[in-house]
């Protein structure tokens, strides 16, 4: 068993609006499978103070890698669109086989809203 590490999950509650906020969680281990690292961000964005009921009510089931520490980084303000088959995070899969590191940050959305977005990728303000 490795030492926990950092990783950052951006609740995107709309790719149009370019809505998402970031949270950081320090102590995570990367031997856990995706699908519990799921629930346990679910139940935490479901209770965590200060954040806006709407984020808190939002119906995440999906997650992607965004970016590793001192990699590059997307110029797409929410998320990339592209290399989803590498970058989607399988839930039969640990933290780290599905190439979750330290400082990697993810993000976490509704996968029909990224689908609609990704055939229309329009944005609004």
């Amino acid at each position: 068993m490795s030492a926990p590490v950092v990783v950052t999950v951006r609740l995107i509650r709309s790719f149009e609006h370019r809505n998402f906020k970031p949270l950081v969680y320090p102590e995570v281990s990367l031997d856990q499978r995706v699908q519990d690292f799921i629930q346990m961000v679910r139940e935490d964005v479901e209770t965590r103070s200060g954040l806006p009921p709407p984020f808190r009510k939002h119906s995440y089931d999906t997650m992607k890698i965004i970016h590793h520490a001192h990699g590059a980084k997307t110029n797409e303000l929410v998320m990339s669109l592209d290399d989803d088959e590498k970058l989607i995070l399988r839930s039969d899969q640990t933290l780290r086989a599905a190439g979750v590191a330290s400082e990697t940050e993810v993000a976490f959305f509704r996968k029909e809203d990224y689908e609609a977005y990704k055939a229309n990728p329009r944005t609004s303000w």
